[in-house]
Parts: structure tokens; C-alpha cells; sequence
């Protein structure tokens, strides 16, 4: 006698092929009600998954509308959830991991029955192909966040890819420059049109785009502060002026007197290169930037980082980067033993272990009295 199912429990029937098959009806994803079938060697099998699928239906997740392809899936990932919404370097980042990699791999793959074994062979490829441990790390952690936008739009229950370990990134700790290495180098770079942005990099710690983002109108030279409002990035290959991505970012900052003269000395030098340029010189939104091209404009910020890296090896001290220069300022502040808290919030890292819990918009003496240590400390060797 055939076992018999509650009122609304579904069907399960019997197939020529000797299989049992359940179905029920359930929401999908477009909110249609459709009929969904389940499959199984035996009727306790079928009534097990027939089961899942209804517990799946009154605790409101809807069925998939579609049989994704994990490809197909990326696809619509990237082009309609991650281009329209995230920073354009954000979006670069994940569409090549998902071009060069996910795709190539496990792009044929059924979404839903994607299983984290699949995802442990695939990474073990990588490996094998000698990927560098650091690309196999934001490879696994873009399949994740995509799987995760899955389970968010109610196509996916789990994410397998949370089950299968990030591969081990060693981290190299180069060091920042000490105090006398800092000297060194603005020694060397004291006749540079740019002079004054490397001072902003190790006394303040900005960031490259923040300093190249620097206009006249956000300093207040009479109250010795600045607040940082934009930046420059180079998006599509254009090179364009953006907000601060936050509000922390936009913080106003002491400004030493040390800083104060430099940037009195890059005026003068704007205003020389301004006339020489004459009718050529660049007009438009960012004609406000303090660090402009000779003929005014943007300045390119990976050519900003190779001016700083010939400047660098003139001067005969050890290779940095400039985003490893602009670490250079806390190590400066901790051998000044300015306290943790004011350090950060000249910093602006987010808390103390990066530090603190929250911002000041305020510029404080204990803040502009660490920056003047500072630029004490850089300026004297330099200036008699």
C-alpha cells in the first residue's frame, strides 16, 4: 500500500524507471508559485528532500528561478550588483579574478550544487600552476563574497566557499624609515617642484591620493589647520578628482609651521610656473590643486610614486615605497613618544590597535604640538 502524505504535503510518486519522484508546490525567485520536483532512489529519500524543500518554502526562501551557472552567476555579479556600486578599483580588482580565474575553472559549474570539495580542487590548481599565494587569497575571497551575494538574493542556502581555508599570505614587514633616513631623503629632494607633498607624506602621514588631491581652499593657514576633502585616482583611464571615501578621511588636521613655509614656498613656485605657461596653462575644477603638472593639471599619481622612487635613490637611503613613506610618521611620532591616541588621530587609522574608537573632527594642541615635535625633528638639518 502506497504511504500516503498530509493534506499540502506534496506528492510523491513512482516512475518507470524504478525512481521515486516528489513534487510540491513553492515560491520562486521572480515571486511566481511553480511546481518543483525532487528526485530518489527510494520513497524515504524523496520524502526527506520533498521535506527540505517545503521547510525551505515556509521559512520564506524562495526557490531559484533559473538553473545559475556559477559563470553566469559572476557574470550578473559583477555587472549589475558590483560595477554600479563599488569603487571602481574595488570592481577591476574582482573582475579579474573572475575573468582570469573563476571562470576558466568552474564557470560551467551548476550554482547550486557547487560543493566545497569542488572549490578545494580548484584551489589546489592554482597552487599547482604556482599561483602566488597572495592572488589565490583574493581569488577565494571574491568567490565568497559573490556566493554571498547569491545567499542575500535568496538564490543560494550556504556558502561553500566559507568551508575551504584561505590560502597562507606571508606578510613582508619592511620598515618605514627611521628619523635620520627621513632627513636623508628631504635633503636630497629640497630643490623639487614636489618637495612639499613629500613634507605632507612624512609629517602628516597622507596618503599619495590625498596629497595630490590637496587645494588651496582647504587650508586655513591663520589657524594653522587643513581638512583633506578630495583625492586623485585614476579611474578608466582618466585621471579624475574625488571626495574622500569617508567622513574619518575628512578630519581636520594641524598644520606645523615647518609644513605652513613649504607650502608658502610651492605657492610662489605655482604662481612662477603659472606665468610661464601662460594661455597653456590647464583651467577647469581642479585648478585649486596646491601639487599640479608645470602646465597646471592633475598630477599622475603612479608618476608621483616613480618621482618619489628616483628621488629616493639619489638620495642613496633604503628603497621605500610611498605608501610605506607615509608609515614613516607614526614610527617618527613613536620615537618622539607622542602618545598612542595623538598619534592617531594624526594617523586617522580606525582604532588603536589601530587605536581609537572614534574621531575628532577638532584639531587639538596635543595634536598640532606632536607635529611640530615632528617637523622639528625633519626641518632643523635642513633649514638653518
Amino acid at each position: 500500500m502506497a504511504k500516503r502524505r498530509p493534506n499540502g504535503g506534496g506528492t510523491i510518486t513512482k516512475r518507470s524507471d524504478g525512481r521515486y519522484q516528489g513534487a510540491a508546490y513553492v515560491t520562486n525567485t521572480d515571486g511566481h508559485r511553480v511546481r518543483k520536483y525532487v528526485y530518489g532512489r527510494t520513497w524515504d529519500e524523496t520524502n526527506e528532500k520533498l521535506g527540505k524543500l517545503q521547510d525551505q518554502e515556509r521559512n520564506g526562501v524562495p526557490v531559484p528561478s533559473r538553473a545559475w551557472t556559477l559563470g553566469e552567476w559572476l557574470a550578473y555579479w559583477i555587472k549589475h550588483i558590483v560595477e554600479p556600486n563599488l569603487e571602481f578599483n574595488t570592481y577591476s580588482k574582482y573582475e579579474s579574478k573572475v575573468r582570469l580565474y573563476l571562470c576558466p575553472h568552474l564557470g560551467k559549474k551548476s550554482l547550486t550544487r557547487l560543493s566545497a570539495a569542488q572549490v578545494r580542487v580548484f584551489m589546489a590548481a592554482l597552487a599547482a600552476d604556482e599561483v602566488p599565494a597572495a592572488t589565490r587569497f583574493e581569488v577565494l575571497r571574491t568567490l565568497r563574497n559573490a556566493l554571498n551575494r547569491a545567499i542575500k538574493e535568496e538564490i543560494l542556502t550556504r556558502n561553500v566557499a566559507l568551508l575551504v581555508d584561505m590560502p597562507k599570505v606571508g606578510k613582508e614587514r619592511a620598515k618605514p624609515w627611521n628619523p635620520e633616513e627621513a632627513v636623508t631623503f628631504l635633503r636630497a629632494a629640497r630643490a623639487h617642484r614636489l618637495f612639499a607633498a613629500f613634507v605632507l607624506v612624512l609629517v602628516l602621514g597622507l596618503r599619495r591620493s590625498e596629497v595630490l588631491g590637496l587645494r588651496w581652499q582647504d587650508f586655513d593657514f591663520e589657524y594653522r589647520q587643513f581638512t583633506p576633502v578630495k583625492q586623485v585616482q585614476r579611474v578608466r583611464g582618466e585621471l579624475i578628482l574625488k571626495d574622500l571615501k569617508t567622513e574619518s578621511s575628512q578630519a581636520a588636521l594641524p598644520l606645523p609651521g615647518f609644513c605652513a613655509r613649504v607650502l608658502e614656498e610651492r605657492r610662489y613656485l605655482q604662481d612662477l610656473e603659472r606665468q610661464i605657461a601662460g594661455d597653456h596653462w590647464v583651467q577647469g575644477p581642479d585648478a585649486d590643486l596646491i601639487f599640479s603638472e608645470r602646465h597646471g593639471g592633475m598630477v599622475e599619481p603612479r608618476g608621483f610614486s616613480r618621482t618619489f622612487a628616483a628621488l629616493v635613490k639619489r638620495s642613496g637611503v633604503r628603497r621605500i615605497t610611498v605608501r610605506l613613506a607615509r608609515h614613516t610618521c607614526g614610527s617618527l611620532l613613536a620615537y618622539l613618544k607622542v602618545h598612542p591616541k595623538v598619534a592617531q588621530m594624526i594617523l586617522r587609522h580606525s582604532q588603536i590597535s589601530m587605536t581609537m574608537d572614534v574621531y575628532t573632527h577638532l584639531v587639538g594642541d596635543e595634536q598640532r604640538e606632536a607635529t611640530d615635535l615632528l617637523a622639528e625633528l625633519l626641518e632643523d638639518p635642513l633649514i638653518g
